[in-house]
């Protein structure tokens, strides 16, 4: 049986919807299935309020910083994408840079069970975060 469901990399998966394929028929199914799909993208709405109220906060500033700055790559993207992608590179090289050594204070300070609850991730992708941003194997 086919069915459509919201999933995350924390290990959440919403309720199935089956298809019903006797009402789609010949339709393309990605009219046949839009209020099923937009269901599936309430319940990943929930699901990250959920985790966003149980995630480590995040200072006003910053949010409002990054806010700022998804908007602003958006605007130039409409006059020059590739200025856009290299905005986006630069945010990347940034991430990376600015997150090097909270990434080896937090391998110390919490386990990676604490770290997945603060980051609203599971524990391998905490694990493989904190890996890709202190530079070493996940798998050490």
């Amino acid at each position: 049986m086919a069915a459509l469901r919201a999933v995350c990399s924390c290990g959440w998966a919403g309720p199935e919807y089956p298809l019903d394929w006797d009402h789609i028929g010949d339709q393309k199914l990605d009219e046949a299935a839009r209020d099923t799909a937009d269901t599936c993208a309430q319940d990943w709405d929930a699901h990250t309020t959920e985790v966003a109220q149980v995630a480590i906060p995040l200072p006003e500033t910053v949010t409002a910083l990054l806010a700022q700055l998804v908007s602003e790559i958006e605007t130039l993207a409409k006059t020059s994408p590739l200025a856009a992608l290299r905005a986006a590179r630069q945010l990347e090289v940034t991430a990376a840079q600015s997150a090097y050594g909270p990434a080896h204070d937090a391998r110390q300070d919490a386990t990676f069970e604490q770290a997945a609850a603060a980051l609203g991730l599971d524990e391998d992708a905490a694990r493989k975060l904190i890996a890709r941003f202190g530079g070493w194997s996940p798998y050490r």
